[in-house]
């Protein structure tokens, strides 16, 4: 048998890839599973967007390679999506670039600027690729506190008293995921200052901005800023095309260089006739935008009602497309919770654990589930309260 890379040693399946085959098992035996695990939006993308595309699959240049940097307009219509909801002005030559998701960019960015050796600050809980990400590289994931009684936000002397001196690069992820913590302009400039003064590279991962939040933040928001940070962005949960693959690397122009040269070696291009449907969702009216959080407002709504029922405690947040909740009182194993869930009311939900040590004890239901399956969960579990 061909033996693998020592350094897959350190690298396991992602867990939704694992235990989803185990929820498809049980839905081929008939069992009526509810998926509110995942990030998956069920909602349809902007009206406009599936004409775009039709057309674009007429035009003689839709079936060849594509640049890597993507068509002008699609660049151009990023910075503009920029400059209306975040206030913020991006050069659509130099300080984009299109991505194949930004999961793509993740490690595109720790392949361009990690080294053997090197550390990498990771949040905890956060989402797992950041740090598989930096153990394919052979970096050293570090994990930095996220904690409740701070409100999910870095705690800034603990982090000062951390060996910083082999740290490149700082990940963040805000608003935040798996908790929805909202973040500010405030805490990045907190964050800015500190990536400068230890010489780090601070990257956000900000995909959930405009789901529900009524402050957009950016990291580029901040004064100054982009000499040393970058910003990953997507249109998969803003728009409902998480298929597509459609991301985008945001900053400084030196920096984007250095990670095109790792881009340019992995792909060919993306597809044009996508490019022109990610043009038209990020040229999408505001009020689709409103439109869409309403409807996510009412699901939450209903979800801390199901979480309620099932005596959890509901983190107090306003926007993202998810809801983190606590564990009753006396109980800690959160895997043992969602796996009760799935076999007794055929109900699938994210453990805490998954994201990190302080996820434990939490789990987190998915927004990307309709009105009337929320209700019939809640029809589910309320039977055995009931009883």
């Amino acid at each position: 048998m061909i033996k693998t890379a020592t350094r897959l040693d350190s690298v396991q399946e992602y867990y939704f890839a694992t235990k989803l085959r185990e929820v498809r098992a049980l839905l081929e035996s008939d069992k009526p599973i509810i998926n509110a695990g995942i990030g998956n939006p069920d909602l349809l993308p902007p009206d406009q967007v599936i004409p775009a595309i039709t057309a674009a699959l007429q035009d003689p240049k839709a079936h060849g390679y594509q640049s890597y940097l993507g068509l002008p307009e699609l660049r151009e219509a990023m910075s503009q999506f920029y400059q209306t909801q975040y206030k913020v002005t991006l050069d659509s030559e130099t300080e984009i670039i299109p991505l194949m998701g930004s999961k793509e960019g993740i490690l595109h960015i720790s392949m361009a600027f990690l080294n053997s050796g090197d550390y990498v600050l990771i949040p905890d809980p956060g989402y797992p690729t950041y740090a598989s990400a930096a153990r394919l590289c052979e970096a050293i994931p570090v994990a930095y506190d996220l904690k409740e009684e701070n409100h999910w936000l870095p705690d800034f002397e603990a982090l000062e008293q951390l060996d910083l001196s082999k740290v490149k690069i700082m990940w963040i992820n805000y608003p935040h995921m798996p908790t929805s913590a909202a973040g500010s302009k405030e805490l990045f400039e907190k964050l800015v200052h500190f990536a400068k003064k230890h010489e780090i590279l601070l990257v956000n991962d900000n995909p959930y901005s405009c789901v529900g939040y009524e402050d957009k933040i950016s990291l580029h928001q901040v004064a100054g800023s982009k000499g040393g940070v970058l910003e990953l962005n997507s249109i998969s949960k803003t728009f409902n095309m998480p298929g597509w693959r459609v991301g985008m690397l945001t900053g400084n122009a030196s920096l984007l260089k250095e990670v095109l040269k790792v881009k340019t070696n992995m792909d060919s291009g993306m597809f044009y006739g996508i490019q022109k449907g990610a043009i038209t969702a990020l040229r999408t009216d505001y009020n689709w935008l409103e439109n869409q959080n309403k409807i996510y407002k009412t699901r939450r709504a209903l979800t801390i009602q199901l979480a309620e029922t099932l005596n959890l405690i509901p983190q107090e947040q306003n926007g993202g497309l998810f809801l983190w909740c606590k564990l009753p009182d006396g109980m800690t194993d959160d895997k043992a919770f969602v796996n009760e869930l799935l076999y007794e009311h055929h109900i699938f939900i994210a453990p805490g654990s998954i994201f990190g040590k302080n996820g434990e004890g939490f789990v987190r239901f998915s927004l990307c589930v309709n009105e009337e399956l929320i209700q019939e969960m809640i029809h589910r579990v309320s039977k055995t309260v009931e009883a």
